[in-house]
């Protein structure tokens, strides 16, 4: 008798204790899938949110369709166990693709969103649209030496933690290269229409990596910009792509130095920086 094999879901993602009575903050992980990065942050954000981290499983290949539908169905069930609470919703790289996407599907349902170097702006790079065409190409076997060509440019390595960057390494390693390819081309076809996100009126926190070297995240951060007609843009001047990794970036004091908390978010005066 064969086994059925078992459909995974992409899940939230609880960091440490569950908090019903605060703000829902739902974070969108980037190309890795897996929600784990944020926890450089988590003891900042869980000052004053609910914290979850969408994680999507090593094997997936869904559509932005399917994605965007099983991200609102978590949130959905989370804000049946409470229903009166704000939700954040928090996209970074290419979850901050798939960010956009949720929030023109159900823009009713978010009070503040934040988009940190989304990937979004891929098609400001020609050459990567091109080059894109061939990753499926290449073994993944040299694939995987090819990950460590390519920490400079997801990040400012000498503002991150040795411990932080093996932990970055580890975690990119272990995404299949089938499932970055198919990522990849999720990002190459991504498309929202202006008009749709023109419509989002709902204060959009942008921040963009002025060191990015990865993506022209500034370029793009200036573009989304023009579109959100209630947006603004902090620049993190020494930051790279992968941001909150780095020591010095604290994303809740972000929020709060630029005003982003609602009077319905606790505001502490002291926020640890890391756990």
């Amino acid at each position: 008798m064969s086994i059925p094999k078992v459909e995974l879901k992409p899940c939230f993602l609880t960091p440490r204790r569950l908090q019903p009575n605060y703000p829902l903050f739902v974070y969108l992980p980037g190309m890795d899938g897996t929600g784990q990065l944020l926890r450089t942050q988590t003891a900042g954000l869980e000052a004053g949110f609910d914290v979850r981290c969408l994680a999507i499983p090593r094997e997936d290949r869904s559509t932005w369709d399917v994605l965007t539908h099983n991200v609102l169905n978590l949130i959905h069930a989370e804000l049946e166990k409470s229903s009166q609470r704000a939700v954040y919703l928090c996209g970074e790289s290419f979850g901050g693709c798939l960010a956009q996407k949720v929030a023109v599907a159900a823009p009713q349902l978010f009070k503040r969103i934040i988009l940190i170097n989304p990937a979004s702006s891929f098609h400001l790079r020609p050459l990567y649209e091109w080059a894109s065409q061939f990753t499926s190409l290449v073994p993944p076997c040299v694939f995987d030496f090819g990950v460590v060509g390519l920490l400079p440019f997801l990040t400012a390595l000498s503002r991150i933690s040795r411990s932080d960057r093996q932990e970055l390494l580890r975690t990119i390693r272990s995404i299949p290269a089938e499932t970055v390819c198919w990522r990849l081309s999720l990002i190459k076809e991504f498309h929202v229409e202006q008009e749709q996100l023109h419509k989002l009126a709902q204060p959009v926190l942008l921040l963009a990596s002025a060191m990015d070297r990865l993506l022209p995240s500034l370029a793009e951060a200036q573009r989304l910009a023009k579109i959100l007609p209630n947006s603004k843009i902090v620049i993190l001047p020494e930051s790279g792509h992968a941001c909150l990794l780095e020591t010095d970036i604290n994303l809740y004091e972000i929020m709060k130095q630029q005003n982003f908390l609602e009077t319905s978010v606790p505001k502490v005066d002291e926020v640890e920086l890391k756990s």
